[in-house]
């Protein structure tokens, strides 16, 4: 009926590359935005407040990603 496996632990060669691949998905977006935004209005605090909207949005979809990543079956 229950199943006693222990589950599989991830090493930590494989936390730190799937925590770079995380942390890259999040933040390359947010300064992709807040330099174009820069660069073609001249406008550092619109840059700031989108910069950070998508940096948001980033940290949402990073969650899910990360559940995919991390867990090892």
């Amino acid at each position: 009926m229950f199943d006693n496996k222990k589950p599989v632990k991830l090493t930590k060669q494989e936390i730190i590359l799937k925590g770079t691949i995380i942390s890259i998905i999040i933040t390359i977006p947010s300064l992709v935005t807040f330099a174009i935004v820069w660069i073609f209005f001249n406008d550092v605090i619109l840059g700031v407040i989108l910069g950070a909207l998508i940096h948001s949005i980033a940290m949402i979809f990073s969650l899910k990603i990360s559940k995919k990543l991390l867990i090892k079956t």
